[in-house]
């Protein structure tokens, strides 16, 4: 018999030419579009905590956060051990880190505490840690969104308001009176109407009118974050749809045992984050802003919710963006680097300007909400519309200049990509949105006015924009055209917001966007100093602490 040998493991290559693992160190005062945006919209004075934020979120440990809580998915928990209905969402502690850390920098918090500039800095914050883990910026979304509609109720606001702005994470299930914080989710969606609010058929009976309590029975076909502690939502009652608030705990600290989960929902992307079907059998709730008046109440939430999809479909740009440039920097190809080669460098350059042009606009509303500008009503959905398209486009070029090693699983870009729809379905689809331009623009002076002279800021800088804004008829509202007129007004306001910054981008993309542009990435003709664009969105390594002081 022939003797058995052990099998030789020679090392029969040497590893090489390989991008080593990405160490920015700062994401804020790394990214040169962020902060000069927050500078311009007044949030200087904020620098100094942005700063630890971006330094805590690129740490290897809070990069390691969003790896688990997207790796180690929620389960929902229905029973417990002796079978009575908890109808609970498990998550990898991971998740509650994220949450932690984001809550605890007051991301819900600050636009609503007095600080100077609040939605800037919530938009700031939300972008950095948006690059971490986009799933865990979903209930912390609601919960900022929430207040001004809770704000219509002073009994409910007493009670729930001081537990949103303690900025602080209370992950215990628990009636809110015994809790340090707590979180807000929305539910308004059925089986049979989607985005067709009206179509609902969950029915309120009033239990108490004098204390505004009602009970829903009915259901509901997307509950984001299903492990908050209350929940907006709406019911037909007998004047109409009207807005609720259910909590998942009673005001005598019994569970509302009305409010059930049915199942958690199996999404293309945002793992970390629970969506949940569920249902009310007679659930408590409290009654919210007038009865049959829901879709203008809800509304109020709606407008910071479409906010903050913007911030982090641009936060999604830039996390794409940065990943394609490391690598492209670091990796050998043909001889020399692979953003040296003109034709990587025109994509690197064309996905650049898309990237900081989308995070100028971001936080360009973020500062018109702090103002309380008319101009939010609709430069929001324009942006909401536009910004969340351009994603997955984005995402999917970016990945693709990472080649084969972007589209494995230990690569960040799947992810990305999974994620990149989610923005644009949310809050709105973009029929919907677009619809919702044209009504504003039929319905709301003050928000047309404040556009047109927004838009009338820069005219005489760069022909491209006179000429491209000649075109645009905000009289015309026809219904077949409505996505034509708000992709029009999006490149519109993306291009005066760089003018008046007198951005070095602005010409750039001015040419490429309002000139002939290219159908994709790196084929429009304006780029024509790519390096220089390039090295504007390359992140800037710095030292531990850098800007802290």
């Amino acid at each position: 018999m022939p003797v058995s040998r052990p099998l030789a493991t020679p090392d029969v290559h040497e590893v090489f030419n390989q991008t080593p693992a990405l160490d920015v160190g700062n994401w804020f005062t790394s990214d040169r579009a962020l902060t000069e945006a927050v500078r311009r919209a007044g949030g200087a004075q904020h620098e100094r905590r942005l700063s630890r934020l971006g330094r805590r979120a690129a740490s290897a440990e809070v990069v390691e956060w969003g790896i688990l809580a997207n790796r180690h998915v929620p389960t929902l928990e229905n029973y417990d051990s002796q079978g009575r209905r908890i109808d609970e969402v498990a998550f990898h502690p991971a998740y509650h880190q994220l949450m932690g850390l984001g809550l605890g920098n007051g991301i819900a918090a600050a636009a609503w505490d007095g600080t100077p500039h609040g939605h800037v800095l919530h938009a700031a914050m939300s972008y950095l840690l948006g690059q971490v883990d986009a799933g865990t910026i979903c209930p912390m979304t609601m919960t900022y969104a929430a207040v001004p509609v809770l704000r219509r109720e002073s009994a409910v606001s007493e009670e729930w308001l001081p537990r949103i702005l303690a900025a602080r994470y209370d992950p215990a299930s628990r009636p809110a009176a015994d809790k340090a914080s707590v979180t807000i989710g929305m539910t308004m969606t059925e089986k049979q109407g989607g985005s067709d609010l009206r179509a609902n058929t969950t029915r309120a009976e009033p239990v108490d009118r004098a204390r505004r309590t009602f009970s829903l029975t009915g259901h509901k076909w997307f509950c984001s974050a299903p492990m908050s502690d209350a929940f907006l939502t709406l019911a037909q009652t007998e004047r109409g749809l009207s807005c609720f608030l259910v909590p998942r705990w009673l005001p005598d600290g019994r569970r509302n045992t009305g409010f059930r989960i049915v199942r958690l929902k199996d999404k293309l992307g945002d793992r970390s984050n629970a969506t949940a079907e569920i249902e009310y059998d007679r659930a408590f709730s409290w009654r919210i802003g007038e009865e049959g008046r829901g879709i203008a109440t809800i509304l109020e939430a709606v407008q910071h919710t479409r906010l903050d999809c913007v911030v982090g479909s641009a936060a999604g740009m830039r996390g794409a963006l940065v990943q394609a440039l490391w690598h492209t920097q670091h990796r050998q190809c043909f001889g020399r680097r692979l953003a040296d080669h003109p034709a990587m460098a025109a994509v690197l350059a064309d996905l650049a300007v898309e990237s900081e042009a989308a995070t100028a606009l971001a936080v360009r509303i973020a500062a018109a909400l702090d103002a309380g500008d008319p101009l939010t009503r609709l430069l929001t959905p324009v942006a909401k519309y536009w910004i969340c398209k351009r994603l997955p486009g984005f995402a999917a070029e970016a990945m693709e200049c990472l080649g084969g090693n972007g589209y494995v699983e230990t690569s960040p870009m799947p992810r990305h990509f999974r994620q990149s729809p989610v923005n644009a379905i949310w809050e709105g689809s973009g029929n919907i949105v677009a619809l919702d331009v044209l009504r504003v623009l039929q319905r709301e002076p003050e928000a047309v006015e404040a556009l047109r002279a927004f838009l009338a800021e820069p005219i005489g800088r760069e022909a491209n924009y006179d000429q491209w804004l000649n075109c645009i008829d905000l009289d015309c509202c026809e219904e077949a055209r409505a996505r034509e007129l708000v992709e029009r007004l999006a490149l519109a306001a993306q291009a005066a917001i760089l003018l008046l910054a007198q951005s070095p981008l602005a010409p750039v993309f001015c040419r490429s966007r309002l000139g002939a542009m290219g159908f994709t990435y790196g084929a429009a003709p304006g780029l024509t100093d790519a390096r220089a664009v390039i090295e504007r969105a390359m992140p800037k390594c710095s030292a531990p602490g850098q800007g802290d002081a």
